[in-house]
């Protein structure tokens, strides 16, 4: 089963206007964080990315609107949006750009 178009909810650690950990250049534009109970894979919990919210954030609950295939690392990103939020492969490639402009991926929608 595929998980697009699942609910899921994210428990955010990178809060919108946060600094990334290992690069304390990058601040995070959206907020970022990762879903309890599914592993990704890198042995950790499934990262996900949240588009659609402006405001820094705890926990969300969303959908699955697109899967970040990364090519060149071994875990894939999945964004996550408020229900009935439309968004394109370009509109999500621009969003997140910030991180994902370090590896060559594909947007699964």
């Amino acid at each position: 089963m595929s998980i697009l178009g699942r609910t899921v909810t994210v428990t955010v650690d990178r809060p919108i206007g946060s600094r990334h950990p290992h690069f304390p250049d990058t601040r995070y534009p959206v907020n970022y964080g990762y879903i309890e109970g599914i592993m990704g894979g890198d042995g950790e919990p499934q990262d996900a990315y949240i588009l659609g919210l402006s405001s820094p954030a705890d926990r969300f609950e969303g959908v699955v609107v697109a899967i970040i295939h990364r090519l060149d690392d071994n875990e894939d990103k999945w964004v996550v949006a408020p229900e009935g939020y439309v968004t394109t492969q370009e509109k999500i490639r621009e969003a997140l750009s910030f991180q994902e402009q370090y590896f060559s991926s594909e947007i699964w929608m």
